[in-house]
């Protein structure tokens, strides 16, 4: 596990898996979006501030994530137990 502060209260932690890297996205402490060792980037469906969602866009937006899928909160939550 690697943990990468990318930002003022954003986070990039990086498991290595037997099928690849994966990478979630934490804002402050809540996991809230994902790169899944297929390449695959999920985001929360969960409705947080400004600031988390500006965090979700950016972190999206610099991994050159086109289709993104939006699922419940509890999925991200569950890729990090």
């Amino acid at each position: 596990m690697k943990l990468t502060p990318i930002g003022s209260n954003k986070t990039q932690v990086t498991f290595d898996l037997s099928n690849g890297p994966m990478d979630i996205l934490f804002s402050y402490k809540t996991p809230v979006a994902a790169r899944l060792p297929n390449g695959r980037f999920l985001r929360t469906k969960q409705k947080y501030s400004i600031t988390t969602t500006k965090h979700i866009n950016q972190w999206l937006k610099a991994n050159n994530a086109v289709n993104t899928e939006a699922v419940p909160q509890s999925r991200i939550e569950e890729l990090v137990k």
